[in-house]
């Protein structure tokens, strides 16, 4: 490609982006940029950019923390991790961003009672998603907070009602919602070009393999395990727990929690559908050879009138291929038979094939002499930009954002109504949902909410 070609399509992707700032009302900052006051910057507000807190220090929330720094409309004010010598290095790097060095508390509650924040970025494990969002809604901070938007199904209904009650902007970052050619997915799926639909599909494969038990022992100078350990029931230190978290109950729910969130979530939005009547779900750790206890194998089944989703997961499959940056970045599209993170939309007029986080989609009909037909396509771009966008302009506007907390929270039960049922031996859950209870296992219960220790409760009035 020319420097000519390449500057072409460099202003192309530029104006299609700002198009749709516009249209999601995500544009408009500068103008927003003299909304100050109590209602929107609480008590505090010493200058016209957002003070944000990092909450947890980890490869994602660097690269948030980096990421909303970069806008140039935001500050961080603090860096908070219970793994101090983590939380010391993102604030180096936060030092040399924007020339001023952040506060650092292996404890969040020092940033939350910082009248001056304004919001903070949780990148949190799974189990922490929720209390720091409540504990953050609490004390007038808004929130961005990473996927899966909780451990389990009580407490992101407590989320949700802390947002509303404290009046707070919550968004989870779930950032497909963001994206340009995800919109125009939408838009084509109610047009009705796809036609009738019955049945989507929804995959999550890939390498992630398990690892063998280790003693518990003291946790490593400069770590907090108290706090890392947080919510959770009380557990010694075990490196296991703080390396491979995403495989113990305890911490998570597995890969359909950690990796899956995202095109569970898409895959709804576009749908248009809220609560299944019925899930089930079967699978397990096959590769038993180690001390994970999350599923490497999993299917599960949601049921609505006239439609099923189902969901499928491996993590034995390296030569599944999750979506590079030369497909993010360019127009290119995924070798779908291989994409590890694909969504398949079966209409009676095409199937519709889309990838997550910049993959973009395809419409396939009946092909011709055995040669594949693409009746519509778009391709695609990573959309954390406009993610953080759509939060900062929330922040000034007050309106709900794109991955709006309500929206997370029922994309999130799809993931724990599945993970109940596999555990409870592949029982088909029936679900009110009117209270997202399921009503025909009363031994679900156990699995719906957990206990929390002391200090790190979520009450039951937010």
């Amino acid at each position: 490609m020319s420097q000519k070609e390449l500057k072409l399509k460099e202003t192309a992707v530029s104006t299609n982006r700002r198009s749709f700032l516009k249209s999601t009302g995500a544009a408009g900052i500068g103008a927003a940029m003299a909304i100050t006051g109590t209602q929107v910057f609480g008590e505090s507000a010493p200058s016209q950019k957002i003070v944000l807190a990092i909450v947890g220090c980890g490869g994602r929330g660097s690269a948030l923390a980096a990421g909303f720094l970069e806008r140039g409309d935001c500050s961080i004010a603090w860096v908070c991790d219970p793994f101090l010598p983590r939380a010391e290095a993102l604030a180096k790097t936060v030092e040399q961003l924007q020339g001023a060095r952040p506060q650092v508390s292996d404890d969040l509650r020092r940033a939350l009672d910082d009248k001056t924040v304004n919001a903070i970025v949780s990148a949190t494990p799974d189990h922490w998603h929720a209390l720091s969002t409540v504990w953050a809604c609490q004390a007038g901070k808004d929130v961005y907070v990473e996927k899966p938007t909780s451990h389990n199904a009580w407490e992101g209904r407590k989320m949700v009602e802390a947002a509303r009650k404290y009046q707070r902007i919550v968004q989870i970052g779930t950032q497909n919602r963001s994206a340009p050619y995800n919109w125009k997915a939408k838009e084509y799926i109610a047009s009705g070009k796809l036609g009738r639909i019955h049945l989507c599909r929804i995959f999550n494969q890939k390498i992630w393999e398990n690892f063998p038990a280790r003693p518990d022992s003291d946790p490593p100078a400069g770590l907090n395990w108290d706090i890392w350990n947080g919510p959770a029931p009380a557990a010694k230190y075990n490196t296991n727990y703080q390396n491979h978290w995403h495989h113990f109950w305890r911490y998570s729910g597995g890969d359909i929690a950690n990796d899956a969130s995202h095109q569970i979530d898409l895959a709804r939005w576009l749908l248009g559908v809220d609560y299944p009547k019925t899930v089930y779900s079967v699978g397990g750790r096959y590769d038993s050879e180690g001390a994970a206890e999350t599923p490497d194998t999993q299917i599960a089944v949601y049921e609505f009138d006239g439609l099923l989703v189902t969901f499928e997961l491996t993590l034995y499959t390296p030569y599944m291929l999750k979506i590079d940056p030369e497909v993010r970045n360019g127009d290119l599209f995924p070798l779908w038979q291989h994409c590890a993170t694909r969504i398949e939309i079966y209409g009676s007029e095409g199937v519709m094939y889309v990838g997550r986080h910049g993959g973009g989609w395809q419409v396939f009909v009946r092909p011709v002499n055995r040669q594949p037909v693409v009746e519509a396509q778009c391709y695609g771009r990573f959309p954390d930009p406009e993610h953080k966008a759509n939060f900062v302009d929330c922040i000034r506007s007050r309106k709900l954002p794109n991955a709006d907390v309500e929206e997370g929270h029922r994309s999130a039960l799809w993931i724990h109504y599945a993970n109940i049922s596999l555990r409870l031996g592949g029982a088909k859950l029936i679900i009110d949902p009117k209270t997202e209870q399921i009503t025909n296992m009363p031994e679900a219960a156990s699995l719906y909410q957990r206990e929390y220790r002391q200090p790190y409760v979520i009450p039951d009035q937010v």
